[in-house]
């Protein structure tokens, strides 16, 4: 009988286990034909040296860990693979712990390793600790992460982590309003992305509406709408593509306030009905938003269609969010001015404290009261404004705006007698037309008695 193997090359349970948020995809080869005759001994030692310094790290023994991973380093002559998964293991350990002086000197060392494994292998772990890393909340770090990364990339020419990078880069820039370093990187990146005759390659195309979706957010804020419509139109025309749904969301997103700007309340509903169903897909919370955004723009287009129709929509009637924004536009379709008021100040954390809702509500009050106003004074040949006010619960210089806004569109036909407060309405056109219309009538009943008269011979 041969004696058992010194060295088993199955790696204990807890080995195997995942790390995770950010799991190794490490493969353990099965092989017991003479293995530990050909491997070296040295290799064994690290190899062991590694799961134990791994096990260490599992069970939240972080400095015999870091000590473990140190002996790896220390045991191999040449760089090589067990170095690399020990300094991996190092830089995400030490992020956990906001070590991040530490975590960056070993990062360094990391990139040194990129040669030793292979270009998947490599590619593989450098995206997930750009994932991994991305989600600190230190912008100063990131940038430094990002920027080491980068010059790092150049020499390994990894195209495909390069964009990934650098589109994170990006992002930072974006959440720290720093547009011109924003648009430096979205130039080059978008040079990347184009043909040898400067068109966008199509065969790009998810890159392509990547950067577009950050342009497109960047153009929002600074109000930029020409150029916003430019890039907008640009990212409309990108077929070949399989982008994230959240990528998609931010595009109809911000399509759909471009368009409530320009006051084309149809297209503005399309995009953000677009701009849900995407952050539904991808479990975003901004889903809830969009659809407030939705039920704002119906409102502004005066159209009655229930959007909770919709299947996709059904099931968010009930929450709270849009509790409060259907039960304002329900208020503002039965114009019922008083219960709309209440319903807005009843409602500013869900309602008023959303910039982009609260630029609209001047618009949705100037409809609402108009509606009010016309039903108010219709009955009436004169009215008095005090009276108006009342009825509207607002001042009566802005009845008089209101009224003024009327006479000016010719949705009615009347006079303001400033000194005596009063609206005096003229009937005479409605007069004149219910005249015209008996006539018109008149003249009807006339041709058809002479028709039947004809008939009978008479």
């Amino acid at each position: 009988l041969l004696p058992p193997p010194l060295f088993p090359r199955i790696p204990p349970r807890w080995c195997r286990m995942s790390d995770g948020d950010m799991m190794d995809d490490e493969d353990y080869d099965f092989d017991y034909e003479d293995s530990d005759q050909d491997q070296d001994d040295g290799q064994v030692d690290m190899e062991n040296e590694y799961y134990t310094a791994k096990g260490n790290l599992q069970d939240g023994k972080l400095a015999e860990a870091l000590s473990g991973f140190q002996k790896v380093l220390d045991m191999q002559g040449d760089k090589g693979e067990w170095g690399f998964k020990a300094l991996k293991q190092m830089v995400k350990a030490l992020f956990r712990q906001n070590r991040y002086q530490e975590m960056m000197d070993r990062y360094k060392e990391l990139l040194n390793y990129l040669h030793v494994v292979t270009k998947n292998q490599s590619e593989k772990v450098m995206t997930k600790i750009v994932d991994f890393v991305s989600g600190s909340p230190d912008m100063d770090f990131l940038e430094k992460f990002y920027d080491t990364t980068l010059s790092a990339l150049k020499e390994s020419q990894n195209e495909r982590l390069w964009f990934k990078t650098n589109m994170k880069l990006a992002k930072l820039w974006f959440d720290k309003r720093e547009f011109h370093r924003l648009q430096k990187i979205l130039r080059e990146l978008h040079k990347s992305c184009t043909t040898d005759g400067g068109q966008d390659d199509q065969k790009k195309g998810t890159q392509l509406l990547e950067l577009y979706s950050l342009d497109i957010q960047m153009h929002t804020v600074k109000k930029d709408n020409k150029k916003l419509r430019g890039t907008y139109d640009k990212a409309m025309k990108v077929k070949s593509a399989i982008p994230h749904p959240l990528i998609m969301g931010v595009i109809h997103e911000c399509g759909g306030k471009m368009h409530m700007q320009e006051r084309d309340w149809a297209s503005a509903s399309k995009c953000l009905f677009d701009a849900f169903k995407n952050y539904d897909e991808a479990g975003n919370h901004k889903r809830i938003q969009c659809l407030k955004y939705l039920i704002l723009g119906k409102m502004l287009s005066m159209e009655e269609a229930n959007i909770f129709e919709a299947p996709e929509v059904k099931p968010y009637k009930s929450d709270p969010e849009i509790t409060a924004m259907n039960d304002l536009m329900n208020a503002y379709q039965r114009n019922e001015i008083s219960t709309f008021e209440k319903i807005l100040s009843q409602n500013q954390q869900r309602i008023m404290e959303d910039p982009f809702i609260r630029v609209y509500i001047q618009d949705l009050l100037k409809n609402i009261r108009t509606q009010v106003l016309v039903q108010t004074i219709k009955p009436y040949t004169r009215i008095k404004i005090p009276s108006i006010a009342r009825d509207l619960n607002i001042p009566e210089p802005d009845v008089e705006s209101l009224l003024v806004s009327l006479i000016l569109d010719k949705a009615i036909v009347a006079r303001i007698d400033q000194v005596n407060r009063i609206v005096i309405l003229d009937k005479t056109d409605e007069a004149t037309n219910k005249y015209e219309a008996l006539d018109q009538w008149r003249d009807e009943l006339g041709k058809l008695h002479s028709t039947v008269v004809s008939k009978m011979g008479v």
